[in-house]
């Protein structure tokens, strides 16, 4: 069983990329980021004949929007964040497959805003975390994967790369992950490769040339998918192409 995460900045822009990427690796199931369209601009066409059912929910004004991909039978239980009525941000998907439950987020950078664009952010988290919470509670397979916005530690960007005030390294934004893996998730890339420097973004010019990267895409896993943890690995490939997302997949392997 293979998972996968893909923050695409774009997916009209980048079909092509995640196409190829769908045919290389074939995961399971493939969740989306930052589609940047709306649902009904998805571009299903560019992935008939991949045996891939697509699910997408876009967003008014084409920001934001998540999707998931799936070459196995899943059912939809959420296109969205329980926890606030009034957020329409296109940031949440959840599935049942294979006896699993699994969440595709697009966490916000907050960034922009100001104090308040980063109080939604930390919001955002703290609804995360009572989801996870009520899934573990429930004794469900669960796992989130997507774009989350934070690096975890100082391993998880490389020297320099960014301000100590950036939100996604304010010890506000650590204490809140830290709050959701502690209610027993695990971090799988990290779970397999320790003290390794991992790097899921590069912002465009000269960073990836420089690896002068940030660990922010994510695989957390219950402690029962866990167990079954059989590899965890960034593809470079698709941020070595032209025209790439500056993020790249983040893939998890399961036992059975």
């Amino acid at each position: 069983m293979k998972l996968a995460t893909f923050n695409v900045n774009s997916i009209r822009k980048r079909a092509g990329h995640v196409r190829r990427f769908l045919e290389r690796q074939q995961p399971d199931l493939l969740f989306l980021q930052e589609l940047k369209c709306r649902t009904e601009e998805f571009p299903a066409l560019e992935f008939e004949g991949t045996g891939y059912r697509v699910h997408a929910i876009g967003q008014q004004g084409g920001r934001n929007g998540v999707a998931v991909l799936g070459r196995i039978p899943f059912e939809v239980v959420a296109e969205a964040l329980p926890g606030d009525e009034a957020d329409t941000q296109a940031r949440y998907v959840e599935v049942k497959a294979a006896g699993m439950q699994v969440a595709g987020i697009y966490l916000p950078n907050g960034n922009s805003g100001g104090d308040d664009g980063y109080a939604y952010k930390l919001a955002w988290m703290a609804r995360l975390r009572a989801l996870a919470a009520a899934r573990l509670d429930a004794f469900a397979p669960f796992a989130i994967l997507g774009d989350f916005n934070v690096c975890p530690t100082a391993l998880d960007l490389a020297p320099g790369a960014l301000s100590p005030t950036d939100a996604l390294v304010r010890p506000e934004s650590r204490a809140a992950l830290r709050a959701i893996e502690n209610l027993g998730l695990t971090d799988a890339l990290r779970a397999l490769h320790p003290g390794q420097r991992l790097y899921t973004y590069w912002d465009y010019g000269a960073a990836f040339d420089l690896n002068a990267g940030l660990r922010i895409d994510h695989a957390l896993l219950s402690a029962d998918l866990a167990e079954r943890l059989r590899a965890a690995e960034v593809d470079l490939a698709p941020r070595a192409e032209e025209t790439p997302s500056d993020h790249t997949p983040v893939l998890v392997e399961l036992d059975g």
